[in-house]
């Protein structure tokens, strides 16, 4: 019988490259928030995907950008941080994109860790035709520059493609090691920042055009129902923070009605994670410039360490 295997993936790229939607199917379940649109991914956030033969630690990691804020700069931090002691990079390409210096750039930073394994991961291989998907492994073999891709996948998250043989590969990276948590485990992050993160999708997929990076989402209570029944009953209350007066006013909607909607989608998802009935009060609230003042990335969650 082969020895157990176990160890950390950092999976890295452009911003909206399909990260979240990979580590989701890896793991088979929704730990990390899609959205069509860059940075939604806001912290380095570990799924853990479990086999009989290996536990993978899947760092799911904010999409590396040139900063334009001090949140964009914390974010980079966290990619740094994340690459710092993993076993295997996953960068994720899509297919239906060209290489870019954005890429060239992240690529550069893959190739100074020369100890990890290097796989190239073309993603949303559902959206292109063979013939161009064979001139887009072209261009990504050439992305590799003082190193070479161990493996180069294309995979379709969406319909689930090549995912098992990618997870197949990536068992067959890592090191023996022993079991870092329990099998049941699909992640290590809080409740609460789950929560928070599942408040923040159903926020931004009505107004993406609007706030692309001006929502972040804190909990301002949450306790349990003393009442007996089938499920458990929790009373949560959130904060959606914005950095004006008129983002306030889009999240709002005409009498309310926008944000009634998110705290309905949003209710759903966190009682379907938390296996329990849910009571989701929603707040808005104007955290004035929250992205370039360090006092409020630290209060709503981004510490700079």
């Amino acid at each position: 019988m082969s020895e157990f295997r176990s160890g950390f993936v950092a999976i890295v790229g452009r911003p909206n490259t399909g990260k979240s939607t990979l580590i989701n199917a890896l793991v088979g379940s929704k730990i990390a928030i899609t959205s069509p649109h860059p940075n939604t991914t806001r912290h380095a956030i570990r799924g853990i995907l479990n086999r009989p033969e290996f536990q993978a630690v899947l760092v799911d990691t904010p999409g590396l950008h040139k900063p334009r804020t001090l949140l964009g700069q914390r974010l980079n931090a966290v990619v740094s941080d994340s690459l710092d002691s993993v076993d295997t990079i996953l960068m994720c390409l899509p297919a239906d994109e060209s290489s870019s210096g954005g890429d060239e750039f992240i690529a550069a930073e893959v190739a100074k860790f020369p100890r990890a394994r290097k796989y190239a991961i073309i993603t949303k291989t559902d959206l292109v035709a063979k013939d161009k998907l064979a001139l887009r492994l072209t261009s990504i073999m050439a992305l590799a520059k003082g190193f070479t891709w161990d493996e180069i996948i294309p995979v379709s998250a969406a319909i689930h493609e090549q995912i098992d043989l990618l997870s197949d590969l990536i068992g067959q990276s890592l090191p023996v090691g022993p079991e870092y948590y329990p099998k049941e485990m699909v992640s290590d992050q809080a409740q609460s920042q789950i929560i928070c993160e599942l408040i923040r999708e159903a926020a931004l997929r009505d107004v993406i055009q609007e706030l692309p990076h001006s929502i972040t989402v804190t909990i301002d209570e949450m306790s349990e129902r003393e009442e007996k029944g089938s499920r458990p009953f929790f009373d949560i209350h959130a904060t959606i923070h914005v950095e004006r007066d008129s983002q306030r006013g889009i999240l709002l909607g005409h009498q309310g009605e926008r944000l009634k909607d998110i705290g309905t989608r949003a209710r759903k998802d966190v009682e379907r994670v938390m296996n329990a009935r849910i009571f989701l009060g929603l707040h808005v609230k104007v955290s004035k410039d929250w992205q370039r003042d360090p006092k409020l990335l630290e209060k709503l969650g981004f510490s700079e360490n």
